[in-house]
């Protein structure tokens, strides 16, 4: 009788739709619990979709839309921000970003100090040969080139990007250890103006990494004042995320307050158990520096383990004159010496994350570029080195020698009490600080850090579902509306009329991350429906192959 009822309703359904007039809008999204980006308390209510934009709220009629989504039980809310990606390569092997789309993320931001523009030949020559596993021809020169090469090529995520200072100075001093001369000090400036108008949305710098490491604070200060030109904004790996975590943290309020400017800390930690209990004073020198003023903020990742490479156990002075120079200066017998030497003691004059770590056993091997090291693939530097008969410092710098590449490690640094607290302040966004992956092709060549598959989805399942350190409508709205806000991204991060249609559907009561550290491959679930610009990327849990991704440009942007 059921049966009999339910297909008596289809029936009657079709024949409403057929004899009703043309569909008012492109898609509408019934009864579902709208978080709108701003924190509020969500309400219930139909969102009508035209073209690429959010065209009205209320009760439609059905048939108002030419496609109809049933949303009761789903929380709806705007596509989430990705504050630091690093699907600038992935993307080109793979534009559906399918780690990222299936946990509802609808912009990628690039830009950690390293950008993918501005290039010379040397560094386009350069970047060929230092490719790993994705294999690709660089077809650009500027920043906003690239930006708009991914597009052309197809994606089905929106990208955004920071110039990067390191970029900017590979670009005109090279590997250098020195300042700049007052001439390519004026270079680097033109380069960071030009990227701005290009769309850039500020500089972005990585300062515990050779030749970032480098650059002093005026130079900093002098690139930042440009972008502070173009209404953008600085946002910085700082110098120090351990012993030196609260100079670092002066630093970076330093160049905010001299160069007029917005700034933001990268993935925010304190980095090495016996720096664990400064994060208070950091919040502190944060929230004063609030109260003074300045647009201080931050974004983190939800994991107690970070991930860079081998280059991070080094003194940053054998990595000066690039990766060439580096291994060549390993394989001398006196300068290894040194380098061990120097890996082993404290210090407080570079960032040493095999001593923060506090041990080789919490060092995890990841990624590897040529096929007869990718078996030690997930073992720790600890198993490698005693398989070898080596310590970990010397197995660490011949594994970068026979590896030729840094040697994609994971370090155990944070604690979970600081996750939880970090979560909790209001002034912090979220980031992957990851590729875009997918577990097939040549994802599976290496092993990501489990935020590439699981960050947006952890925080909401794990921090808030489950632990309830944040409400749902305060996740969103530091997911959306805030990250925008502080990037001056115009039309995204709120479900407002007139926005465009960035917009996600997920259950709150079954999103969860299912990456781990020992099988990361593995994609999220919870998130149902995505849709970017206006288009249906993700449906019913799979990825419709849409790519409707657009490049997203800063307050400076000088294009039509």
């Amino acid at each position: 009788m059921k049966l009999i009822i339910r297909n008596l309703f289809i029936l009657i359904t079709l024949f409403l739709v057929g004899c009703s007039t043309e569909s008012k809008y492109d898609v509408v999204i019934r009864h579902g619990l709208v978080y709108d980006g701003s924190g509020a308390s969500p309400y219930i209510s139909d969102i009508a979709i035209d073209a690429d934009t959010i065209a009205a709220f209320g009760e439609f009629d059905f048939g108002t839309g030419a496609v109809e989504i049933d949303a009761t039980g789903m929380a709806v809310a705007p596509g989430f921000i990705n504050m630091l990606s690093w699907a600038t390569e992935s993307l080109i092997e793979d534009g559906r970003s399918q780690g990222d789309i299936r946990q509802g993320v609808t912009l990628e931001v690039f830009g950690e100090g390293w950008s993918m523009g501005p290039l010379s030949e040397k560094m386009k020559d350069e970047g060929a040969k230092d490719q790993g596993d994705i294999k690709y021809d660089i077809e650009w020169t500027t920043l906003g080139e690239y930006l708009e090469y991914l597009v052309e090529r197809g994606i089905s995520t929106n990208i955004a990007s920071f110039v990067g200072a390191t970029t900017v100075r590979i670009h005109e001093i090279g590997f250098d250890d020195r300042p700049p001369s007052e001439d390519e000090l004026e270079r680097m400036r033109a380069l960071v103006r030009q990227a701005m108008e290009e769309g850039a949305l500020g500089v972005g710098s990585s300062l515990i990494y050779a030749p970032a490491f480098y650059a002093g604070t005026e130079e900093l200060i002098e690139l930042c004042k440009i972008a502070s030109e173009y209404g953008g904004m600085y946002i910085s790996h700082m110098r120090s995320e351990g012993v030196q975590l609260l100079e670092a943290v002066d630093e970076l309020t330093t160049i905010a307050r001299e160069a007029n400017i917005p700034a933001e800390i990268y993935h925010l930690k304190a980095a090495g158990e016996a720096n664990w209990h400064k994060i208070d004073q950091v919040i502190e020198k944060v929230e004063a520096a609030q109260k003074e003023g300045l647009k201080i903020t931050a974004d983190m990742y939800t994991y107690t383990a970070g991930a860079t490479g081998l280059n991070a156990t080094m003194p940053p002075w054998v990595q000066e004159g690039g990766f060439e120079e580096w291994v060549k200066r390993l394989k001398n017998p006196d300068i290894r010496r040194r380098v061990l030497k120097e890996m082993k003691t404290p210090t407080d004059k570079w960032e040493n994350l095999l001593l923060l770590a506090g041990s080789a056993e919490k060092v995890l091997l990841v990624g590897f570029r040529t096929e007869e090291l990718k078996s030690l693939t997930g073992k720790t530097l600890a198993e490698v080195a005693a398989s070898r008969g080596k310590s970990p410092e010397e197995t660490a710098m011949d594994l970068v020698i026979e590896d030729g590449s840094r040697v994609g490690s994971v370090y155990f640094l944070m604690s979970e009490e600081n996750v939880k607290k970090q979560i909790a302040l209001p002034w912090v966004a979220f980031d992957s600080d990851a590729e875009s992956a997918a577990p097939e092709g040549v994802f599976l060549k290496s092993n990501p850090h489990p935020r590439a598959y699981g960050n947006f989805a952890r925080l909401l399942g794990k921090y808030v579902r489950e632990e309830k350190v944040i409400p749902l409508e305060e996740a969103i709205r530091r997911l959306t509306s805030f990250p925008a806000e502080n990037l001056k991204i115009e039309r995204r991060g709120a479900l407002k009329v007139g926005h465009f249609a960035d917009v996600v559907l997920f259950d709150p009561e079954t999103i969860q991350d299912h990456a781990t550290f020992e099988e990361p491959h593995q994609y999220s679930t919870g998130v149902r429906d995505v849709f970017v610009n206006g288009v249906q990327v993700l449906k019913d849990g799979e990825h419709t192959n849409a790519k409707p991704g657009r490049v997203v440009r800063g307050p400076g942007w000088k294009g039509e």
